[in-house]
């Protein structure tokens, strides 16, 4: 079966300004996010990609055109079941406001039961990403072999559910991961089970160095959507 290499959009103008974008029109990759992107093809050369699979949303689409642009000729797709969350009345607010919302608890504690005002529920979210990556590891063995090596390009939260379902953890822990903007994730996919073998990979350490949090913020909630990786 095939092996599927994972990038998170680089980042976005969102992302920095710490709100939740989700399906919001119009949310761009900023200046960081635009050099990222750049840097990705580099960072893939010696993979021979099959195809591309994107969100439809601006953020991923942007991420992937230098990419494109260095292989002309790689067929790419569009998945509207990876696309991000759909938060509801959630997307376009501030996530330091969210974080009084009594859901926040629920969503960063036991994330199976959330469901989002005008939204979806994360099982919800996570059981269509999961159903995308079955449908295209299919289809991409049947089109270009058992060990064809395809990429999509999707959000924080979607990625984390996928990581989750490969490594067999309840929903409720998938907070525990994280993915940065423009990192890479791979996941070899067998018969029998999937093998993670790169998990959030950017290649810089700097998203390692300690960073301030908030009076009363230990650093222990995971971000919605993902964060905005290292300054």
């Amino acid at each position: 079966m095939p092996t599927l290499i994972l990038v998170r959009h680089g980042r976005s103008t969102a992302n920095t300004a710490g709100v939740l974008a989700g399906w919001t029109p119009g949310v761009a990759l900023d200046e960081r996010g635009a050099a990222q992107a750049a840097a990705l093809p580099g960072r893939l050369a010696r993979l021979p990609l099959a195809a591309a699979v994107t969100s439809p949303l601006q953020r991923c689409q942007e991420t992937l055109a230098p990419l494109l642009t260095a292989r002309p000729g790689l067929p790419l797709h569009t998945e509207e079941r990876i696309g991000e969350c759909h938060y509801g009345d959630w997307s376009g607010r501030k996530l330091a406001e969210l974080a009084d919302e009594p859901l926040m608890n629920v969503v960063q504690q036991h994330p199976s039961a959330a469901a989002f005002p005008g939204g979806e529920s994360m099982r919800a979210m996570q059981a269509r990403a999961v159903d995308a990556v079955r449908d295209w590891n299919a289809r991409i063995e049947a089109e270009h072999g058992a060990d064809a090596v395809y990429l999509m390009c999707s959000h924080g939260d979607i990625i984390k559910s996928l990581v989750a379902d490969a490594l067999g953890l309840h929903l409720d822990l998938f907070q525990r991961i994280s993915v940065e903007p423009c990192s890479v994730t791979a996941i070899r996919y067998t018969p029998t089970r999937p093998f993670l073998v790169r998990l959030g990979d950017t290649g810089d350490f700097a998203g390692l160095v300690p960073r301030e949090h908030p009076p009363g913020d230990q650093g222990g909630d995971a971000a919605v959507g993902g964060d905005a990786g290292a300054p």
